[in-house]
C-alpha cells in the first residue's frame, strides 16, 4: 500500500450574518503520508457554543496524538475524549450550561479514511468530478427526510433544520457515526460547516474545489459569503495529491520528508 502525499488547508469566517465565530476547524499534518482535519461548530442557542467547538477541535487534535491504536482507533478515541472534556466543562461551570457543538473529524493514513462525525456539519467526497455526501446530518428535519415525512426540497427551510438530534458534549457519551473508505489519487475531502453547504449545492463543490487545499478553502468561503450566508462558515480540505514515488527517499531526490514539509508548509 502506497503512502500519499496529502495537500490539506482549513479556514474558518464569521460570515456576513454574525457578529461573532461560534465555527472552529483544523487541518494538521501527523506523519508521512497522514493528516487530520476538523471541523465544529457550536450550537449558538446554547451557553458557550464558541468555547465547545474550540475545545471540539483542540482536544481532539491532542487526544488523537497519543500513542496506542491504529489511526481510524485513536480518532475514535479522541473524538469521545472531546465530548467528555466538552460536557464536564460545562457541568463545572454555570456559564457554559448546556453548551454542545457539532462536530466532523477525519483522518487520512496511507490512502485509507476514517472520519467520525456528529451534528449537521458535513463529510464530502470529490472524484472525477462528481461529489458525494458522506456523512448524514443528525438533525429533526433530516431524520423526517430518512423516514420519508418530508422531502429534500422542503428541508432545506423547514423550521427544524438546524435542531440537532446528536451534538458533542450535550451527554457523557455520544452517539456518533463512523465513515471508512479507501481513497484514489486525485480525491478530496471537505469537511464543512452547515453555514457553508446551507448556500452552496452539491454540485458546486467540484469546481470550487479546484487547485490546491489552501485555494479551494478561500474560494469556498469567499462564495458563500457572496450568496450571503447568515451564518457562520468552515470547511477543512485534504487532497491527495499522488502516491510518494519509491525513490523519494533516495539520497539526491529531496527526501520524502523535505517533499511532505514543502506542502505541509513546514509541519
Amino acid at each position: 500500500m502506497n503512502d500519499f502525499e496529502l495537500d490539506h488547508a482549513s479556514l474558518t469566517d464569521v460570515g456576513t450574518g454574525r457578529d461573532h465565530n461560534e465555527d472552529a476547524c483544523v487541518s494538521s499534518a501527523e506523519g508521512e503520508g497522514q493528516a487530520v482535519a476538523a471541523v465544529a461548530d457550536g450550537v449558538s442557542q446554547a451557553a458557550g457554543g464558541e468555547v465547545a467547538s474550540e475545545m471540539a477541535v483542540e482536544v481532539l487534535l491532542r487526544a488523537f496524538r497519543e500513542e496506542g491504536g491504529s489511526p481510524g482507533q485513536r480518532l475514535y478515541r479522541a473524538f469521545q475524549q472531546a465530548n467528555i472534556e466538552i460536557y464536564d466543562r460545562a457541568v463545572a461551570v454555570p456559564e457554559l450550561r448546556g453548551m454542545t457543538t457539532t462536530l466532523t473529524a477525519l483522518v487520512v493514513d496511507r490512502g485509507e479514511l476514517t472520519a467520525v462525525h456528529a451534528g449537521d456539519s458535513r463529510l464530502y467526497l470529490v472524484r472525477g468530478g462528481q461529489v458525494v455526501q458522506l456523512t448524514k446530518d443528525h438533525t429533526v428535519a433530516a431524520e423526517k427526510v430518512r423516514y420519508g415525512l418530508l422531502s429534500r426540497e422542503r428541508a432545506r427551510n423547514h423550521p427544524d433544520r438546524s435542531v440537532l438530534t446528536r451534538s458533542v458534549g450535550r451527554e457523557l457519551i455520544v452517539s456518533r457515526d463512523r465513515i471508512t473508505q479507501r481513497l484514489q489519487q486525485g480525491d478530496l475531502l471537505l469537511a464543512c460547516s452547515d453555514g457553508l453547504h446551507g448556500v452552496l449545492e452539491d454540485g458546486e463543490l467540484a469546481e470550487l474545489c479546484d487547485g490546491s487545499a489552501a485555494e479551494a478553502c478561500r474560494r469556498l468561503l469567499e462564495t458563500a459569503n457572496r450568496r450571503g450566508t447568515p451564518d457562520n462558515l468552515s470547511a477543512a480540505v485534504i487532497r491527495l495529491v499522488g502516491p510518494v514515488p519509491d525513490d523519494a527517499a533516495e539520497p539526491g531526490q529531496g527526501g520524502l520528508k523535505a517533499r511532505l514539509r514543502r506542502i505541509f508548509g513546514g509541519g
